[in-house]
């Protein structure tokens, strides 16, 4: 039943009435939910990931964890791994990057933009060779999975002047047109590139 409130109300009935309220609404706040905080398991998850994923050599831009991002343990060009068994019991060799010191060639390649040529090696990258000139070549993930690192190839296909050691990027009409990943790929004659050119 509805009663409606009187004009002429109590005002210390009103007053007291709105202190009691107000007391009870701040010891409910004293007291909390009772809800506190779980525990930080970001260092056990840490390392529970440290001992699924193995370590790598190479480096992870913007991902700088721990396993250095790869369940395959893909081996990295001129990295340890050395030769493998083929199911015919044949070895092969890990790739480019493990060419041995006393078969390596050397090319003259052009850098356009950079103004010179230089000696490049053939079993390593053109952007590691670039780098050990002094150079500040483009690149991010050094591992052919993005188009950061591209150069183009002036003289045509690139794949008729380098060898790309696990380019996942570049479609084959690129690669027709002469674009190069410069982290994975590995010179096997003379020619003239211009760094910074993606397609």
């Amino acid at each position: 039943m509805y009663v409606p409130l009187a004009i002429g109300a109590d005002p210390l009935a009103i007053g007291l009435a709105a202190i009691a309220t107000l007391t009870v609404v701040l010891f409910s706040l004293l007291k909390g939910t009772g809800w506190e905080p779980t525990a930080d398991v970001s260092e056990e998850i840490l390392e529970k990931r440290a001992k699924s994923v193995p370590e790598t050599e190479f480096p992870e831009p913007g991902n700088r964890s721990i396993g250095g991002g790869g369940g395959g343990g893909a081996i990295p060009a001129g990295g340890e791994g050395g030769e493998g068994e083929l199911e015919d019991g044949s070895t092969a060799s890990a790739g480019p990057g493990d060419i041995p010191e006393d078969e390596v060639e050397y090319y003259e390649v052009e850098f356009a933009k950079q103004g010179e040529t230089i000696e490049l090696a053939n079993n390593e990258t053109i952007l590691d060779q670039g780098e050990e000139n002094g150079w500040d070549l483009p690149y991010a993930c050094r591992q052919g999975q993005c188009v950061s690192c591209a150069g183009h190839v002036t003289d045509g296909p690139s794949e008729d002047y380098l060898e790309h050691d696990n380019q996942q990027m570049l479609e084959e009409a690129e690669l027709e047109d002469g674009y190069t990943l410069t982290c994975v790929a590995y010179p096997r004659d003379s020619f003239t590139i211009e760094t910074g050119e993606a397609p």
